[in-house]
C-alpha cells in the first residue's frame, strides 16, 4: 500500500508493533522441549490481546497462527504437538497479523541451544544481508538493484539465495504490489521501489538449494536439494532516505 494519509500510517505502525512484539516474545519463550503449537498457542494469545488476528489463517486458511518452520523447512511450517524442539534446532518464526484492516508481517531465524549442528553463519548471514539490502532502499532504487546486492552479499558469505520465494508488498492486504521482490538481479524487471509505499522486505539465505518445493500437506515448504534455509524479514515504509522499519520490536 501507499501511504496517503496520516491514520494510515499510524494503522501501519499499530499492527507492525504488534507482530514485531509478538516476534519478540515466541523467539524468547521457545525452549527444548515444547512443541510447536504450544509455541503457536503462545503466539496466538499475544496477538489476541492486542485484538490483532492471525494473517495466514485470516487470509489463506492456514492451520495454525503463525508458521514454525524447523531445520530442513524453509516457510510454512504447521505447529504441531507431535514436533518436538531440540537443543540446536534451527527454529524459524513467521508472524504476520491483521489489526483494524492493516496486515504486516516479520520473521526470523535463530538457533535453539548450542548451535551444535553449526547453523549460526547461515543465519548471521541473513540477519546480516537482511539489514544492508533494507539500508540500500529508498523511493526511485530498481528493485532488481535490491536483489542485486542480497544475491551478492549471499555468494561473498559461501551462499546462495531461494529464487522462488520474495518479499511482497503489504498495508491493505497480506500480498500487495509488488508482488516479487526476489532474492536476487532480475534484468527484465524494471519497477521501481515509491516512496510511502509499504513493503515486507523478506531474505531467504540457502546452503544447498536455489528453490523451495511443497510437501504433500500443502503447505511446508523445503529446498528443492536439501539442505537449510535461513529468514528474516522487516516491514518497512520507503521514504527519500533511509526506510522506516516499521517491525522494529522485533530486534532483529
Amino acid at each position: 500500500m501507499s501511504i496517503t494519509e496520516k491514520y494510515e500510517l499510524e494503522g501501519m505502525k499499530a499492527v507492525s508493533e504488534v507482530v514485531g512484539i509478538t516476534l519478540k516474545k515466541m523467539h524468547d519463550y521457545t525452549a527444548i522441549g515444547m512443541s510447536t503449537k504450544d509455541l503457536d498457542n503462545y503466539g496466538a494469545e499475544i496477538l489476541k490481546s492486542y485484538g490483532a488476528n492471525s494473517a495466514p489463517f485470516k487470509a489463506y486458511g492456514f492451520p495454525g497462527c503463525t508458521c514454525i518452520s524447523v531445520n530442513s523447512e524453509v516457510a510454512h511450517g504447521i505447529p504441531k504437538t507431535t514436533k518436538i524442539l531440540k537443543e540446536g534446532d534451527l527454529v524459524n518464526i513467521d508472524v504476520s497479523a491483521e489489526l483494524n484492516e492493516f496486515w504486516s508481517d516479520n520473521g526470523k531465524s535463530f538457533v535453539l541451544g548450542r548451535d551444535i549442528n553449526n547453523y549460526l553463519p547461515l543465519v548471521n548471514a541473513s540477519k546480516d544481508i537482511l539489514l544492508k539490502a533494507i539500508n540500500n532502499i529508498k523511493g526511485g532504487i530498481k528493485i532488481s538493484d535490491i536483489g542485486f546486492i542480497i544475491e551478492k552479499e549471499a555468494e561473498k558469505k559461501g551462499f546462495k539465495v531461494i529464487k522462488n520465494l520474495a518479499g511482497h508488498g503489504v498495508g491493505r492486504s497480506l500480498h500487495e504490489e509488488p508482488r516479487n521482490i526476489l532474492n536476487y538481479r532480475n534484468p527484465l524487471d524494471k519497477e521501481k521501489f515509491k516512496k510511502n509505499s509499504i513493503v515486507a522486505i523478506e531474505i531467504f539465505i540457502s546452503n544447498k538449494s536455489d528453490n523451495v518445493i511443497q510437501l504433500n500437506d500443502g503447505w511446508t515448504l523445503v529446498g528443492d536439494r536439501g539442505g537449510f534455509v535461513a529468514q528474516h524479514e522487516h516491514t518497512i515504509m520507503i521514504t527519500n532516505n533511509k526506510p522506516l522499519i516499521l517491525t522494529e520490536k522485533n530486534q532483529i
